[in-house]
């Protein structure tokens, strides 16, 4: 298929014949009576070319054009005129119109004038998408820090699963970060405009978990004094994020499975069903199938909720990312309490390096509070800060920051980079890649790796 089409004519008969001039070249063409018509059924995400007469009745070639403008204005349109409207034609070319077509006209001459459009409009659209590309590139790297293999995995995967509807579970340790992983499968998707909704299942007395999650009607229970809409019905077109879901107890694993076969719901006290949309992401520290043997959780939800899985690394197996989060969270903090961002200084990179992080990112984020208000150093409460990494393992988790934020500084300019680091050119394309770091990832929005 060639491409998409829009013809706008009041007469039946032209409208046909153009129809089928194109679908014979291979367009798919929707044809209008009205520019009213036309208006209805095209946005800023049409990938095709529109044709319109210019006298039309109600509003004219020249007033939808004006629309089409001021909603995409690089929006090939293509003007119809007669032999006394070539003024018109040219006022038309003015206004941001693509081309204009004098009737009587060749099945030659309009093919001719769509084809150029609509290679215009794929370049536009492929532009669009890059700078889309880049921009959600951006935006999630700011939200899930990390230079290791690890975290680029990660935010890859996020990005290929914002775009479904499908159902997931995100595995991590306690700390790991599982609700902000959540966030991003919602903030990237097409239910970002709508309630992310979250629930933590292990903070939930059992006795109101019910209520909590599907809501009640006035007098349902014993001081329900009012109705109450439950989490699941708040997320209506949104997503449903339920933290530690193995805590979840049996009776509503039952109901919450009822929800997603049959996508309605029933409050307590309350026999009608309400319709309700929503993408349910989940979280588990606990192997849920080892919970599915030990009878705590049931095996068709399970099912249900793990449709993809992701899994987030603990922060001991990523430790080039340590200098990273420190920095950023430090700064975060001395930001809330007014004070000037201190960087680490070396002892205490080497204790932030070799620290086990039991508690991961939630953790690091304790320690760097701590740190940017001037209090004792990152981790030296802990016995365990002096075990976990070798010597060697620390050295590549800080040869790996150091070339992420030369990298980073200079924008992907490797001649800078060398000079910074006093590294030859091939040397340092052996560091890279055996990082897993890549020059395309720090050029500016729009840039080429060339």
């Amino acid at each position: 298929m060639s491409g998409q089409v829009i013809f706008i004519d009041d007469e039946a008969a032209i409208r046909q014949a153009v129809q089928q001039w194109l679908e014979l070249s291979g367009y798919s063409v929707r044809t209008c009576a009205s520019a009213n018509e036309a208006l209805g059924i095209i946005d800023r995400d049409f990938s095709g070319v529109l044709i319109s007469d210019v006298r039309m009745p109600d509003l004219d070639g020249l007033g939808l054009l004006e629309r089409l403008v001021a909603l995409d204005p690089e929006l090939p349109v293509i003007m119809v005129t007669g032999h006394g409207d070539v003024p018109m034609a040219v006022q038309a070319l003015r206004q941001g119109a693509y081309d204009f077509i004098e009737k009587p006209f060749t099945p030659e001459r309009l093919l001719d004038s769509v084809r150029r459009a609509q290679d215009k409009r794929r370049l536009v659209c492929e532009n669009r998408q890059l700078r889309e590309q880049f921009t959600r590139k951006g935006r999630i790297e700011s939200m899930l820090l990390g230079v290791s293999r690890g975290m680029e995995t990660l935010r890859r995967q996020v990005l290929e699963l914002a775009g479904t509807n499908v159902n997931v579970l995100i595995r991590g340790d306690t700390g790991s970060g599982k609700e902000q992983v959540a966030r991003c499968l919602h903030d990237f998707s097409p239910r970002a405009r709508n309630p992310f909704v979250a629930l933590n299942c292990a903070a939930i007395p059992e006795t109101i978990f019910e209520s909590e999650l599907f809501g009640h009607e006035s007098g349902a229970f014993t001081g329900a004094q009012g109705k109450r809409i439950g989490r699941i019905e708040h997320a209506h077109g949104g997503t449903l994020f339920l933290d530690e879901i193995e805590s979840m107890p049996l009776a509503q694993q039952v109901k919450l499975l009822r929800v997603l076969q049959e996508k309605t719901l029933e409050r307590l006290g309350s026999n009608r069903s309400i319709e309700v949309d929503l993408r349910v992401i989940s979280a588990a520290k606990p192997d849920l199938l080892e919970e599915v043997r030990g009878g705590r959780f049931r095996e068709d939800l399970l099912y249900r909720l793990n449709v993809a899985e992701l899994h987030i690394p603990p922060l001991r197996s990523r430790r080039e990312d340590i200098p990273l989060l420190f920095d950023h969270f430090a700064t975060q903090a001395a930001q809330r309490h007014g004070r000037d961002p201190v960087p680490a200084s070396p002892t205490e990179l080497a204790q932030l390096l070799s620290h086990d992080w039991p508690g991961n990112v939630r953790e690091l984020i304790n320690a760097a509070e701590r740190h940017a208000l001037g209090l004792t150093p990152p981790t030296a409460s802990t016995p365990a800060a002096t075990a976990g990494a070798s010597l060697a393992e620390q050295m590549e988790a800080f040869e790996a920051q150091c070339l992420h934020s030369a990298l980073q500084q200079h924008k992907g300019n490797i001649s800078e980079v060398m000079a910074q680091l006093q590294l030859p050119r091939r040397t340092l394309n052996e560091k890279m890649q055996r990082h897993g770091l890549s020059r395309s990832d720090y050029l500016p929005a729009g840039a080429t790796d060339s």
